[in-house]
């Protein structure tokens, strides 16, 4: 069965860190490049970050130089590292394999002091 599982969301103070996964099949991570989205309440889903299947990564303005996505072959998880969180980065994050309609459930990132 086709998965992607997103992990590590929570609740963190204003200037903290969390770092997100998400786990996929190995069927569908493997030579696919794979996002990272967010949605805040009452407003759309936006892209965060991506990355290739070689490594390349592109961000969001709101979060370059704060946000680093990774990932891990052997392991088909792809990361989003989150520093210096601030509370506008609220949301549920999700993962999405490109060129798929293939998401996860979401994880719920919560900032606040």
């Amino acid at each position: 069965q086709v998965q992607l599982v997103e992990s590590g969301g929570g609740l963190v103070q204003p200037g903290g860190s969390l770092r997100l996964s998400c786990a996929a099949s190995a069927s569908i991570f493997s030579g696919n490049a794979m996002r990272w989205y967010r949605q805040a309440p009452g407003k759309q889903r936006v892209l965060v970050a991506t990355i290739t299947s070689g490594g390349s990564t592109n961000y969001g303005d709101s979060v370059k130089g704060r946000f680093t996505i990774s990932r891990d072959n052997a392991r088909n998880t792809v990361y989003l590292q989150m520093n210096t969180l601030k509370p506008e980065d609220t949301a549920v994050y999700y993962c999405n394999v490109v060129g798929t309609g293939l998401w996860g459930q979401g994880t719920q990132v919560t900032v606040s002091s």
